[in-house]
């Protein structure tokens, strides 16, 4: 288990156990390879980020995943790996992400990617992410879950 702050000062605990944090996870973070390459969306806000979101009613932890993917980047999901989950505490919200990796095997151009302005392929993520990147991806649970990743021999 590992624990530290968010860009935000919120408190972050990150786990790779496989029963993680239970059935509390609603969100789901989707890190994505495609060919060579890293597949990230541009939120229209935040800005580059890994696909992610809200598990909708009825849906399973997969299915969300699955379709966050297809819904911010038009990129279909070959295989699908389990991760690991992390919870940020801050003041009174506590929100539940489960992580998963997913091998892409083709992106197709959509005419509305919902909340994003679609696909951006990055041959590396740099060491220092610019203010181009989303607080999402400036704090340890990325670090981390790159390690992790590598880990179980993914990439």
């Amino acid at each position: 288990m590992y624990q530290f702050q968010d860009q935000n000062g919120c408190q972050v605990r990150l786990t790779f156990e496989e029963s993680g944090f239970g059935e509390n996870a609603k969100h789901i973070w989707v890190v994505c390879r495609y060919k060579d390459s890293w597949l990230l969306t541009r939120h229209r806000t935040r800005g580059l980020e890994f696909p992610g979101g809200k598990v909708e009613i009825g849906e399973t932890l997969v299915e969300a995943a699955k379709r966050e993917v297809r819904e911010e980047t038009g990129a279909e999901v070959d295989a699908l790996h389990y991760i690991g989950q992390y919870e940020v505490n801050c003041e009174q919200s506590v929100m539940y992400k489960t992580i998963f990796f997913a091998e892409v095997s083709i992106v197709i151009k959509k005419d509305h990617y919902y909340e994003t302005n679609g696909p951006v392929l990055v041959g590396d993520l740099p060491v220092e992410l610019s203010s181009e990147f989303s607080f999402i991806m400036k704090d340890q649970v990325l670090t981390y879950t790159m390690e992790q990743i590598k880990h179980l021999q993914l990439i």
